[in-house]
C-alpha cells in the first residue's frame, strides 16, 4: 500500500519531477532507449529527482553524477551501455566459473561443516565493480563525487537509491540531496550519506548470483527484494510528478494464459518466475494505489487532506517481451557460461526471463535500446500530459 503519511510531504515546487528506475539486470538498457527519445522530444529536461533499485540503481547513480546536461548524461550513458560485454560485468572465464561451481557443490555436500568452503556469489562480479569506478570517477574511497557537484550547482535535488540488509531484513533507502529528512515505515527505512559506489553494487547484485556487498555496518544486495512501493522515495522526496520505467511486459490474458514450457518447470522457469515477482511487478501494484489514493483525496474537502496531495504517474512498460527476445540471442553467450545455463533450462523455456537479467551483450542491449526508444514515441503524449501538468 501507499503510506498516505508519506505523499506529498514537500512544499510544491516545479522541481517535483522524478524519474524512478527499477531492476531487470541487463534489461535496464531498455530504461537508457526510453530516455534517448525523452530527450530529443525534450532536450531542454531537468529530472531534480531520480531514484533507482537494482540495475536501475547503476542508470540513476550515473545519471546523477554525469557533468553537463541531463541530454548529454543520457547520451554518453547509452553509448555505455551499447558497448557493454558480459565479461565486464561477472568473470567468464572457465577458471572462474567453474571455481565458483566447485566450491558450491563442496559447500552443499560438505552438510556447513567447518571445513566447508565460504560462498559468496555463483559469480564474480569484481569486474562490474571496477567498470563502475571507472565510469562513475568515483574518489579513493568509492565516493561519487559528481553527485555532490550536482547537487551543489542545483541540477539536481536528490538521488535515492534502494538496497536490501542481508543482516536485517529492511529495505534501505539510500539518500543524498539537499533538505533531505529520515523516513521510516514497516520494514523500510532511509539513510542520508555521500553515495558510494558500494551503495550501487550492493542495490544491483542479483540474489545468490551475485555477491553481497559489504556496506557500513552490514551486507546489502538486491534494492527490489520486499521494495512493494517502488515510487516511495521519490514521493518522500517531494516528487508529485513521476516518471517510472519498468523492464516488465505487461502480456494480455491471452498471452499470460499460454504456457512457456512443456513437461516439469526447469530450475531457470521457476527462478525466472521469482525474479519477476520480487522485482518487476511492483510498479504494476503501485501504479493502481496512486490512482486510487488520487481518487480519495478528489472525494475529500480541502480541509480534510490532512497534507495530503495526489501524485501523478506515467510508467512506461516495454511493447515487447523482453524474456523471450533473449531466447534469440542466448546462443552468442560465452560458451562456458551459456553451457552452464543450458543446465538449468534455459533451452526448455519460450522465455528464459533470468537469462535476459545476465545478458549483457551488446547485440540485445542495442536492441532493447531500440524497442525503448520506439515505446518513448508511442507514448510521447501521455509523457507530455505529465511533464505539462500545471501546479495544482
Amino acid at each position: 500500500m501507499i503510506d498516505p503519511a508519506h505523499v506529498g510531504t514537500a512544499v510544491p515546487q516545479r522541481n517535483d519531477l522524478a524519474l524512478v528506475l527499477g531492476g531487470g539486470g541487463a534489461r535496464a538498457a531498455y530504461q537508457v532507449g526510453f530516455l534517448r527519445s525523452l530527450v530529443r522530444q525534450r532536450p531542454d529536461l531537468e529530472l531534480p529527482i531520480i531514484t533507482g533499485s537494482s540495475a536501475g540503481a547503476i542508470n540513476a547513480a550515473y545519471l546523477a553524477a554525469r557533468p553537463g546536461s541531463f541530454t548529454e548524461a543520457v547520451g554518453a550513458l547509452g553509448q555505455l551501455w551499447a558497448a557493454q560485454r558480459v565479461d565486464r560485468v561477472f568473470r567468464v572465464d572457465s577458471k572462474s566459473l567453474l571455481s565458483n561451481l566447485l566450491r558450491w557443490g563442496l559447500r552443499l555436500v560438505s552438510g556447513g561443516g567447518p571445513m566447508a568452503p565460504n560462498v559468496e556469489g555463483m559469480l564474480d562480479t569484481a569486474p562490474l565493480r571496477v567498470f563502475l569506478n571507472e565510469t562513475l570517477h568515483a574518489d579513493e574511497n568509492g565516493e561519487i563525487v559528481g553527485i555532490a557537484r550536482n547537487i551543489a550547482a542545483g541540477r539536481l535535488r536528490a538521488l535515492a537509491l534502494t538496497s536490501s540488509s542481508y543482516s536485517t531484513g529492511q529495505s534501505v533507502i539510500w539518500v543524498q540531496g539537499t533538505a533531505i529528512q529520515d523516513w521510516e515505515r514497516p520494514n523500510r527505512r532511509s539513510r542520508k550519506t555521500a553515495i558510494r559506489v558500494d551503495h550501487v553494487m550492493a542495490s544491483a547484485a542479483l540474489p545468490l548470483f551475485f555477491p553481497a556487498v559489504r556496506v557500513d555496518d552490514g551486507w546489502y544486495g538486491n534494492g527490489g527484494i520486499r521494495m512493494m512501493n517502488p515510487c516511495s522515495p521519490a514521493i518522500h522526496l517531494g516528487a508529485r510528478r513521476i516518471i517510472a520505467v519498468s523492464t516488465r511486459y505487461p502480456s494480455s490474458m491471452q498471452e499470460a494464459d499460454q504456457p512457456l514450457i512443456r513437461g516439469y518447470p526447469p530450475p531457470v522457469q521457476i527462478a525466472g518466475q521469482l525474479i519477476k515477482a520480487l522485482f518487476l511487478d511492483d510498479l504494476d501494484r503501485e501504479e493502481l494505489n496512486l490512482q486510487r489514493l488520487n481518487q480519495l483525496i478528489e472525494t475529500l474537502p480541502p480541509e480534510r487532506h490532512q497534507g495530503l496531495r495526489p501524485v501523478e504517474l506515467v510508467v512506461i512498460r516495454p511493447s515487447r517481451d523482453l524474456g523471450r527476445l533473449a531466447g534469440d540471442f542466448e546462443p552468442r553467450l560465452p560458451w562456458l557460461f551459456r553451457h552452464l545455463t543450458r543446465g538449468l533450462g534455459s533451452r526448455e523455456t519460450l522465455s528464459p526471463d533470468l537469462v535476459s537479467l545476465l545478458m549483457f551483450q551488446s547485440d540485445y542491449l542495442v536492441r532493447l535500446m531500440e524497442i525503448g526508444e520506439a515505446d518513448a514515441e508511442a507514448a510521447a503524449d501521455r509523457i507530455a500530459e505529465i511533464l505539462d501538468a500545471p501546479l495544482a
